[in-house]
């Protein structure tokens, strides 16, 4: 009963979702793209039922990185397989393009009503789904449980917040967690907190995303930009709404500080791009957009992060980043790419979506940790001029994401492990 109230309000919420969709196309195309995907309507052909579909849902950004370190393993594991990618973002759908081989097909995820998620199931045939991180929907374990598809969560997470959350709707989120196949969380702490909801947690294997290689090419380019700045670089990476403003702010109460670093700022979510170039521009500092530059950044008082997939090199071009997201009371943004790229990070006081890799890099000295935004800029002004104990951090991060590889293989023979491959259909 409580799942078919469920099943009628995500019907009658489908009108709410279009609308918002509308919306959000005004800033991101990407969202007027084959919107009849989500309700369980598609231009190509049925899939074969040949048992050789492997299913991911990598509902944004991040899940898709993740993911594709987990693909890569999977491949080599199960060789021939084809692969059904489906996301929930128009930045991870683009994200996603660049998984794709030519037998493989992306898609939007299907909106949670049971008549769409059954849709998608009779037309792609899965032999198996994978749910990156925390993209858990009671219809869509519903019908693969009805449909005998296996649901798998990988590289799983549940914070202490979410989990309350989730406890408040227990009568429909735990028979949503219960019918997965297996669960394998990042760290212990998730691992008990997913216990709580009954979700069958197999092993704790890490976070796939310390197992992501930086792009080579995009990292030496932020070092070739590096060294044509004049000045220190100190990024505020993937900031949300309200941090650029308190930076702009700070660096108008403290004008020596721009005397010595250069600010790089790159926004989480690409529609606020012209918002954030505006706002600076209302502080009265000159802009430099990245889509403007040619060899190496225009001279200006803010460099502007304005670009999709070169996260490798602002970070090759910063000597320090503050964390964006964890300022406020938003989680934080995960912080092992920038240790990946050999950058420090100085991050707030709420990091509780990744609590245990902040405290873990805090513990290997890759970051540090302040009250404030204000506190976080004047700390990472005051350590990008010791050059001695910048280099010393920036090594520590770079041994720290070393030091946690090993997920991706992992994970990818425990999926393994429950498949008879070659596919038997």
């Amino acid at each position: 009963m409580i799942l078919r109230l469920y099943g009628l309000l995500m019907r009658c919420l489908q009108p709410v979702l279009r609308r918002k969709l509308a919306r959000r196309a005004v800033l991101e195309p990407g969202y007027s793209h084959a919107i009849q995907e989500r309700f369980g309507r598609y231009s190509q052909p049925p899939w074969p039922d040949d048992g050789k579909t492997i299913w991911v849902h990598a509902v944004s950004l991040g899940e898709t990185r993740a993911a594709a370190v987990l693909l890569e393993r999977l491949r080599k594991h199960l060789p021939g397989m084809r692969l059904l990618l489906t996301s929930g973002t128009a930045t991870g759908r683009t994200e996603g393009e660049r998984l794709l081989t030519e037998e493989d097909v992306q898609v939007w995820q299907p909106w949670d009503t049971p008549e769409a998620v059954r849709a998608f199931l009779d037309h792609f045939h899965p032999r198996l789904g994978i749910l990156m991180e925390t993209e858990v929907w009671p219809n869509m374990t519903a019908q693969c449980a009805s449909a005998d598809v296996p649901l798998v969560l990988a590289n799983a997470r549940m914070s202490e917040k979410s989990l309350r959350k989730s406890l408040s709707f227990g009568w429909l989120v735990r028979p949503a967690y219960q019918r997965l196949k297996a669960v394998w969380a990042q760290t212990e702490d998730d691992a008990a907190r997913l216990r709580q909801l009954g979700a069958p947690v197999k092993a704790v294997l890490g976070n796939l995303k310390f197992d992501a290689t930086p792009d080579s090419a995009l990292l030496a380019r932020g070092r070739i930009w590096r060294a044509a700045s004049a000045k220190p670089v100190l990024m505020l990476a993937s900031s949300r709404e309200g941090e650029e403003q308190d930076l702009l702010h700070w660096l108008t109460e403290q004008p020596q500080a721009m005397q010595a670093v250069q600010c790089l700022i790159v926004p989480r979510h690409p529609q606020r791009f012209a918002e954030v170039a505006s706002l600076a521009l209302s502080h009265g500092f000159s802009v430099s957009a990245r889509s403007s530059w040619q060899e190496r950044p225009s001279a200006a008082d803010i460099w502007l992060g304005d670009s999709l997939g070169e996260m490798a090199s602002y970070y090759g071009l910063s000597d320090a980043a503050l964390l964006g997201g964890s300022f406020a009371s938003l989680g934080g943004q995960n912080l092992i790419e920038a240790a990946a790229c050999a950058c420090p990070v100085l991050m707030g006081p709420h990091t509780f979506n990744f609590s245990e890799v902040a405290e873990l890099a805090l513990r290997a000295g890759a970051a540090m940790r302040c009250n404030s935004l204000a506190e976080a800029a004047q700390t990472g002004v005051v350590l990008l001029a010791d050059t001695a104990r910048c280099r010393d951090m920036a090594n520590a991060a770079s041994r720290f994401a070393k030091a946690h590889q090993g997920a991706a293989h992992h994970t990818a023979a425990q999926i393994r492990s429950l498949l008879t491959w070659p596919a038997r259909r």
